[in-house]
């Protein structure tokens, strides 16, 4: 009888998500569904901070003035 079991691949190893097979020795097949983004996690600035700062409406200032800009020309 075939039974299928839910897994993650990642970096060679198989992770199981729900049930652990008790099978000692069989052989398998393999098959990838989707690959899965790795999981990024995005920068908070510190909670401390809340209320005690705030950024000017142009934050991006140029450092050498637009007459220097012969690439552009």
């Amino acid at each position: 009888m075939l039974k299928s079991y839910e897994a993650i691949y990642q970096q060679g190893l198989i992770h199981w998500l729900e049930e652990t097979p008790t099978v000692q020795s069989a052989r398998v097949l393999v098959t990838f569904i989707q690959e899965t983004p790795p999981v990024q996690k995005r920068r908070q600035p510190s909670p401390k901070l809340a209320g005690i700062m705030t950024l000017p409406e142009d934050i991006v200032q140029f450092q050498v003035p637009e007459e220097d800009w012969e690439c552009l020309k």
